[in-house]
Parts: structure tokens; sequence; C-alpha cells
């Protein structure tokens, strides 16, 4: 059974697809430009010990995201 979950709640080793991003204007183009589209899917591989960063691996490539970002995106996880 798939739900839904935040980037900013994921551990590391949890995988899932992207369903929405939710900023808007110009952090939303970055994080679209990143890769971080709808259906593509990423793993979480590691929290910095106050868990901001977060390092997600996303399309062969290493991504580093802030809480403040990681929040807005949501991913569909089993």
């Amino acid at each position: 059974m798939s739900k839904l979950k935040r980037l900013n709640e994921m551990m590391p080793g949890e995988r899932g697809k992207v369903a929405v991003v939710s900023s808007c204007g110009a952090l939303r183009c970055r994080m679209m430009e990143m890769g971080l589209v709808m259906g593509a899917e990423l793993e979480v591989v590691r929290l910095a010990p106050s868990g901001d960063p977060v390092e997600i691996l996303l399309k062969g490539y290493s991504l580093a995201l802030r809480k403040r970002e990681a929040v807005n995106i949501t991913l569909v996880v089993d």
C-alpha cells in the first residue's frame, strides 16, 4: 500500500517517487531543473547530524537540499 510522505520526513535508505513539488516561483523552477519532477525516483542517502541538509540520490547524481526546500516535495512511498 502506497502512502504520501514529505521528503523532510524520510530517513536514509527510504525511496519514493515525486508526486508534488508544492513550492512556487524561482524555487520551483530550480527544483524542476535539478530533476525533481513528477514521477522521478529518488533515495535518501543521508542526513546531516542536525537533519539539515538531506542528501538524496536522483537520476544517478547526489543532491543536497535544505529542510525548507525538502518540505515542498511530496513523495509516494511503498
